[in-house]
């Protein structure tokens, strides 16, 4: 995995790249859902968990808040990989460590989500 990085210094202090923050513990992968507020990202991705009575996996999601360092600003849609932390406020304990790809797929979705929310304009007959 490379590490993508501007040339440009990073004035963020929870940076692991720039500023050195340490890192530890569990590594996730994940895709970008939200990254509206400032420097905070929320992070899904899916795993497998086994039931024994079915004898069969299901596919549960988890999602977590992490910090989005300005170096890597990472969007909507971006996979990332993501590192635990320090505590960095309340509910977020994990960076953004690398900037991954693009998750076409979930933009995709959200596409079709967003057009199945819209109002659909009336035919001649419905206004009679």
């Amino acid at each position: 995995m490379t590490k993508t990085t501007s040339t440009t210094n990073c004035a963020d202090n929870n940076c692991p790249i720039h500023h050195g923050l340490k890192t530890h513990g569990r590594l996730f992968r994940g895709t970008v859902i939200e990254a509206k507020a400032g420097k905070t990202a929320t992070v899904l991705w899916q795993r497998k968990a086994f039931l024994p009575k079915y004898d069969r996996y299901e596919t549960r999601r988890t999602t977590m808040h992490t910090h989005n360092p300005e170096c890597i600003s990472a969007k909507k849609g971006d996979i990332v990989a993501l590192t635990e932390c320090k505590p960095i406020s309340k509910t977020k304990h994990f960076v953004i460590t690398e900037k991954i790809g693009s998750d076409y797929a979930y933009l995709a979705r959200e596409e079709l989500l967003i057009q199945a929310e819209a109002p659909k304009p009336k035919t001649e007959e419905e206004t009679k």
